[in-house]
């Protein structure tokens, strides 16, 4: 597939390493030629320095011979624009990233479909969805909704405390467990394990697990004894991230204090919410902190002006006491270093979730879904089964599944399976695959004949 991207910061060149990945035509767009630069020298893809929704630079991109275009610049205007451009050339799939959510509203008069645009994106909406997934679980460092949220992907870290430590799968002391969730990865010092019968999971193993809502807690209340649960949210900042976060957190209902050091801010957030206490103050502050009443079973969330205030405050609410920080960054490649740091949590990046959602809707017409992991190099596609798929009728272990992937959880009908090698297939089954980066074109192709 032949793709243009229309902006080249963080979240286009991104989504170019990740469409490179899979072997598509890559051209890139932006203004500014440094950046451009930077992506070149990373990746095979061709770079024309200029506007994204000036018709003479379109033309030049060759626009008419484009199967898909994403804008992401930080113009709303700028990429709705070209979506429109897009649309009257023929082009099949148009994406937008639409910062503000006003142009969201569709009203009597006005619709962005007819503006040319597929799909429209809003990071921080996606990110603070992100965000909720793993406030939920806690214990976790990554959370993914599946099959409409029917099925869950996580990933945790053994410690010494864990049963599972030093477990052989085939000689699982709690085979009950395995019936809701399957294992389907394990990040091993830097090396990544698909788990078979003779896999012994040990100490500092990052493990993937995909199952039923109800059933991941019950098997993390096991595999991890004293995983905290969240019963208190402490939001720092009331930017662009945190009315939408706090949002989400309040149909939730799980308590939320929110701190903003900008008076009118917070008079204005007040306004916004309704079960959210606003405290004016400064989320660097010991004294502000200090009076938050973090503990064990609190989660410290950071989304201020900049990823290094997002971090310090983390550390910060770690010392007086918080259970669980997280923080919010911008480039995607920082969420990969901060999670592997000890005495912070996790990282979260409005680009990545941004990513995330554009490419669970790339997927072609068959592979419906896709999540990215945020440690794990792989995703996660959900599948469905049509009558001529070659699949149908057999059983998982007489697959020809490609290296590098394998069968996470079933939906058939309203039940969701863990399929062992025994199950059979049928029409209209609704797979969910993880597969590493490699194998991903190869499940695209056997899933679009």
């Amino acid at each position: 597939m032949r793709a243009l991207i229309i902006g080249a910061g963080n979240a286009g060149s991104n989504l170019a390493v990740k469409m490179c990945q899979e072997n598509h035509d890559v051209v890139l767009v932006d203004s500014n030629r440094e950046a451009l630069d930077r992506v070149e020298s990373r990746l095979d893809v061709l770079t024309i320095e200029g506007h994204g929704c000036n018709p003479r630079v379109l033309a030049e991109a060759q626009l008419d011979k484009v199967q898909l275009l994403v804008a992401v610049t930080s113009s709303d205007d700028v990429n709705i624009l070209a979506c429109n451009q897009a649309a009257h050339a023929g082009v099949a799939y148009k994406v937008a990233r639409i910062a503000n959510p006003d142009y969201l509203q569709t009203t009597a008069g006005y619709d962005l479909k007819d503006a040319g645009v597929d799909l429209a994106v809003n990071p921080r909406e996606e990110c603070a969805k992100d965000i909720l997934n793993k406030l939920k679980l806690a214990g976790t460092h990554e959370v993914a909704r599946l099959l409409d949220g029917r099925a869950l992907a996580v990933g945790v870290r053994i410690h010494l405390d864990s049963p599972l430590l030093n477990v052989c799968l085939e000689s699982f002391p709690q085979p009950e467990l395995l019936e809701g969730v399957r294992f389907i990865a394990i990040l091993r010092a830097g090396e990544l394990i698909i788990p078979r019968g003779d896999t012994v999971f040990q100490e500092n193993d990052d493990v993937y697990l995909v199952g039923r809502p109800e059933e991941i807690p019950v098997f993390l209340d096991w595999a991890f004894p004293g995983r905290p649960h969240v019963e208190k949210v402490v939001l720092a900042g009331g930017g662009g991230l945190g009315i939408p976060l706090a949002k989400e957190l309040e149909r939730e209902r799980i308590p939320l204090e929110l701190i903003e050091m900008d008076e009118d801010r917070a008079n204005f957030i007040a306004g916004e919410l309704n079960r959210t206490t606003v405290i004016r103050g400064n989320a660097l502050s010991a004294e502000t902190l200090a009076g938050c009443s973090l503990g064990p079973n609190v989660a410290f969330v950071a989304s201020m002006g900049t990823e290094e205030n997002n971090i310090i405050s983390c550390l910060l609410a770690r010392k007086y006491g918080a259970g669980k920080t997280i923080a919010q960054v911008t480039d995607p490649d920082y969420v990969r270093i901060i999670n592997s740091i000890s005495n912070l949590d996790q990282a979260v990046s409005t680009h990545l979730s941004m990513i995330n959602a554009i490419l669970h809707y790339l997927r072609g017409r068959q592979i419906e879904a896709a999540s990215i992991l945020h440690m794990l190099p792989g995703e996660l596609l959900e599948v469905c089964l049509t009558g001529r798929n070659s699949w149908v009728g057999h059983k998982v272990s007489r697959l020809k599944i490609p290296r590098g992937a394998v069968i996470a959880t079933v939906l058939r009908g309203d039940s969701v399976w863990a399929p062992t090698g025994e199950f059979i297939l049928a029409e209209g089954d609704r797979l969910v695959l993880f597969a590493m980066p490699r194998a991903v074109k190869k499940l695209s192709s056997i899933f679009q004949k």
